[in-house]
């Protein structure tokens, strides 16, 4: 794999802030990277060094094997880049304004008017083609925003918050073409929407307090929560103790949850042991004639993960002398 973003020990500093503190990334080809972390935590402040709209403190950054540093103007040919709040002409109309970008980004006169169609279609935007950028909704802006990163046909993408301010179909149909483009592009996501590692990412980098915390896959990450692997299953009530026993033979009761609701319990527990532990509950529901409602082991959840690792990050360093 062709490895597109390579980042080493870079830091930002402003005045007496230490914005980010000596990260390392590499993105490849093919890979999409969520970019996770607090508000506040360097997210935005990285990638802004990466495309190189910001000049970092110490560090090194290559784009597509290009010095960003010593040739800016060469490496962001490869960059295609939706910015914090996808800024925009708001005089312009949204066709005005890709015809604009395609221009800069010297997109070859007899090719400009089937691209921008293209894009427009590709994104669904159609329907305001022909309406000041100013005039649209969040969401639409959104969209304009990622039709001037793509429209170059860039083999990196670099997008703060794809997805903010879309509405459930909207997300959809950017998830998917981001899986579209995966293959051929390394493509770095900064978002809060933790749904969206599980929907597009291959891999992931928590970032806190300016410093990487985590790095690895989506895999990985919801194997360090305490609910990877976890029974749940849901039963009518008066089933509750005897379902409570019996799970309680098989894992450690002070981990057990029960939520009860209407006529019904819901209990999530971490087995001892998954496969055998689970064919004795079986058995034993049987034995009862107990029927789950529900009976599935949770893959583990990402916000209780990045809850205690971004907490447990800031302890750490206000703990530093």
């Amino acid at each position: 794999m062709t490895s597109y973003i390579d980042v080493k020990n870079l830091s930002k500093n402003f005045e007496a802030i230490n914005a980010v503190k000596e990260i390392s990334l590499q993105v490849e080809q093919g890979e999409v990277l969520g970019f996770l972390g607090p508000n506040g935590a360097g997210k935005s402040t990285t990638m802004k060094m990466i495309t190189g709209y910001l000049t970092p403190s110490s560090g090194a950054i290559s784009i597509a094997g290009i010095n960003i540093l010593q040739d800016p103007i060469s490496a962001q040919r490869h960059i295609g880049y939706l910015p914090e709040g996808a800024p925009a002409y708001g005089e312009m109309t949204t066709y005005k304004y890709l015809d604009f970008i395609a221009s800069i980004r010297r997109i070859p006169r007899k090719d400009k008017k089937d691209r921008i169609n293209n894009i427009i279609d590709r994104i669904n935007l159609n329907s305001v083609a022909n309406r000041k950028i100013e005039d649209l909704s969040k969401g639409y802006k959104r969209r304009v925003g990622l039709a001037q990163a793509i429209i170059h046909d860039p083999n990196i993408l670099i997008m703060d918050e794809p997805t903010d301010g879309l509405d459930p179909n909207q997300k959809h149909e950017i998830r998917s073409l981001i899986r579209e483009m995966a293959p051929k592009k390394a493509i770095i996501i900064s978002t809060h929407i933790l749904e969206e590692v599980d929907a597009v990412c291959t891999s992931t980098a928590i970032i806190d307090m300016g410093q990487i915390i985590f790095t690895g896959t989506p895999r990985q990450l919801a194997a360090l929560s305490r609910y990877h692997d976890a029974l749940n299953i849901v039963v009518k009530i008066e089933d509750a103790e005897k379902t409570k026993k019996i799970i309680g033979e098989q894992s450690d009761d002070s981990k057990v949850e029960e939520i009860y609701s209407g006529n019904e319990i819901r209990i999530t527990a971490p087995l001892k042991n998954r496969k055998p532990c689970s064919d004795v509950i079986q058995a034993a529901l049987s034995r009862e004639k107990i029927v789950p409602r529900e009976y599935f082991f949770e893959k583990g959840r990402l916000d209780q993960v990045f809850r205690d690792l971004t907490s447990s990050a800031q302890d750490s360093i206000k703990e530093t002398p």
